[in-house]
């Protein structure tokens, strides 16, 4: 989701990439919170921090804590690139009815889509 954000508001401006721990498939149901936001992620695929050009990258930003305790301390992040953790609960987890699930998912969708408009903000890059 941060990816396809970033993608879309920073166009032109920023490189995106998204990486974890581990490569896994983009969830469906991601794909569809996002569609409904205008933006289309079916096109990513997962990847794992090996796949990017981290020694191309300005920042590196981590949002589940999966993430951080599998990043920490950046191992394999240029000590000139900037890190920059912000905790977003995953909805992969998310447990109850088809609806709830969603919800977890859209609640997600829009913690990052604000945090991705603030970082590019801060940055003074379109947003």
């Amino acid at each position: 989701m941060a990816e396809g954000f970033a993608r879309q508001l920073g166009a032109g401006v920023v490189d995106a990439w998204s990486a974890g721990a581990m490569s896994a498939a983009v969830s469906e149901r991601a794909s569809m919170v996002m569609r409904e936001a205008g933006v289309d992620i079916s096109g990513q695929r997962s990847k794992t921090i090996d796949e990017i050009p981290l020694e191309d990258m300005d920042l590196v930003v981590t949002l589940c804590e999966n993430a951080r305790r599998a990043c920490a301390p950046f191992p394999n992040v240029p000590a000139s690139v900037r890190k920059l953790h912000i905790a977003v609960k995953d909805p992969m987890g998310a447990q109850g009815s088809p609806e709830e699930v969603m919800a977890e998912f859209r609640r997600a969708r829009d913690e990052i889509k604000a945090l991705v408009s603030g970082i590019l903000g801060d940055m003074g890059k379109k947003a």
